[in-house]
């Protein structure tokens, strides 16, 4: 089984929403026993919370529940997870400087590399913005995640 890590700031908006996509995708493809992915956040000021209620909203009117309890990255999820996906470059950053063993910074990827616009390479956090930032970021991590989910398929 492959796991993926989706990663974010404070995994509360775009890791949960990448975790709830790519498992929903999964399960109605009929893969769940092939692939799982879970979230965190490189920081730990909502350790134990639900995702932001306007994107569990935002999700639910995409008919996709996010249930995660936010936890903040522990450097042991570079043996626990094949794949992990950062939401923007400073999370990237953030968790390569944590990368200690050979091929540990191979395994962290940008969400947006698995999208064709390489115009901005980072999801915006729409924790500050209002309605429309959330829907925006759910289109571009559905995206991402479809042909995430279609690259692992093709690879595996």
């Amino acid at each position: 089984m492959k796991k993926v890590l989706f990663v974010c700031l404070g995994n509360i908006c775009r890791s949960p929403l990448g975790e709830g996509i790519f498992n929903s995708i999964v399960k109605n493809k009929g893969l769940d026993d092939c692939f799982i992915s879970k979230s965190c956040g490189t920081g730990s000021w909502h350790a134990g919370e639900m995702a932001d209620p306007r994107m569990r909203e935002v999700a639910k009117k995409h008919n996709i529940n996010l249930t995660s309890r936010s936890r903040q990255f522990k450097t042991n999820d570079f043996q626990d997870f094949d794949l992990i996906i950062a939401m923007d470059r400073q999370n990237k950053n953030d968790l390569e400087n944590l990368a200690k063993e050979p091929g540990e910074k191979n395994k962290i990827k940008l969400m947006r590399d698995f999208e064709n616009n390489k115009q901005n390479p980072d999801v915006p956090d729409p924790y500050y913005g209002g309605e429309n930032g959330f829907e925006n970021v759910f289109q571009i991590v559905y995206k991402c995640t479809k042909n995430l989910i279609e690259d692992l398929e093709n690879n595996n």
